[in-house]
């Protein structure tokens, strides 16, 4: 019963921090399909597919500030992307999409607003990108092997979006 007064009162249970889908399409939740949540390190930005424009497309909204973000260059309104996930300070962005007539991983950079094709050279169908936290390492499924199966593109030390670590004092030593 107290679920269902929850319901018709409309308060929220304790905890939840959830908008109200928005009529115009401008927030977090709208009254299209919206999916496929993935914070960033610090919970401050919250990446997202949702049909709201319509077609399939990738959202970003700021949690401190309550908006959403332009990521200029990453949707196209004849494009389906989907499955997004975020490195943990928030400048890369995986997604899937169908742009190149069949299902490939893209990484957009929202510093530069470049998106490169990660699976390009890889046979098969993929799905499923998630990037590690420091935006060098981008996995996902593929099965152009017969079967699905983990890739792991390393997209190089340089491309690391935090500092690398100083030498200690001794590492040119000579043991």
């Amino acid at each position: 019963m107290t679920g269902l007064s929850l319901l018709l009162l409309g308060c929220t249970p304790a905890g939840f921090r959830t908008p109200r889908p928005s009529l115009t399409n401008s927030g977090l939740n709208s009254i299209y399909p919206d999916g496929e949540p993935a914070f960033n390190g610090d919970g401050r930005y919250l990446v997202f597919s949702s049909a709201r424009s319509g077609s399939q497309d990738i959202f970003l909204y700021d949690t401190q500030e309550r908006r959403l973000v332009d990521l200029p260059g990453l949707n196209s309104s004849d494009v389906a992307t989907t499955s997004p996930d975020i490195s943990a300070d928030g400048r890369y962005i995986v997604y899937v999409s169908n742009a190149l007539g069949k299902s490939e991983i893209f990484l957009y950079d929202r510093q530069t607003r470049n998106v490169q094709n990660i699976s390009s050279r890889v046979a098969g169908d993929v799905r499923n990108p998630t990037i590690s936290g420091d935006g060098r390492f981008i996995a996902f499924e593929s099965n152009g092997q017969g079967q699905w199966h983990i890739e792991i593109f390393d997209r190089g030390p340089q491309a690391s979006s935090r500092p690398s670590p100083a030498p200690s004092p001794d590492s040119n030593a000579n043991p």
